[in-house]
């Protein structure tokens, strides 16, 4: 069974592994955990309370396939905990690991994408932080950016980071295409 780690901090941003969770968990199979910060509740941007499985300075590689994080307003403060760790651990062990929107600094600071293909909410909005030198690799686009076992992603595609996480892992059906079609249909332009 896949098991993927979700990180969770105060304030998340619900809409931004909304789709992935769900569906990963009831349509697709895999065992999603949670995890937080020291271990302790969170509550995101829309007043959901959670209470994590683990703690996130917890999480090792050799029991994940993969480690994704959450967006959020925490991320652009000195409050956004320190997972440097947990992130080199994933990616040394060459697993999965994703960030959306505010956790792409996260990831930049941990110098995770300096030598990768990957974007974010802006260049300007990672382009000054410290452990940051990959401008030669941002793309500007609005969608999910994948390079092998890397997923980036903009807060406003929910949708192409799921998909991109599916097709990083190798997970592959037409569940999956069937599933992307019925989330991405409302982006098609509609016809006269």
């Amino acid at each position: 069974m896949t098991r993927l780690a979700v990180v969770l901090t105060e304030a998340f941003a619900d809409w931004e592994v909304g789709q992935l969770m769900a569906s990963a968990r009831t349509e697709f199979g895999f065992d999603v955990v949670t995890a937080a910060p020291g271990g302790a509740e969170v509550r995101s941007m829309g007043g959901l309370r959670v209470t994590p499985d683990t703690a996130a300075e917890a999480l090792g590689a050799g029991a994940f396939d993969g480690l994704v994080l959450c967006g959020g307003m925490i991320w652009e403060t000195e409050k956004a905990p320190d997972l440097k760790p947990v992130i080199d651990d994933f990616m040394a062990r060459g697993k999965l690991v994703a960030g959306i929107c505010g956790a792409t600094l996260a990831l930049a600071k941990a110098g995770a994408l300096n030598n990768a293909a990957h974007t974010s909410n802006a260049l300007r909005f990672i382009a000054d932080l410290p452990g940051y030198s990959g401008h030669r690799h941002y793309k500007d686009v609005p969608a999910a950016v994948r390079d092998g076992m890397l997923v980036t992603a903009p807060g406003s595609a929910p949708t192409t980071f799921a998909a991109e996480i599916y097709r990083a892992l190798d997970f592959r059906n037409e569940d999956l295409d069937q599933y992307l079609l019925m989330f991405g249909a409302e982006h098609q332009p509609k016809a006269a």
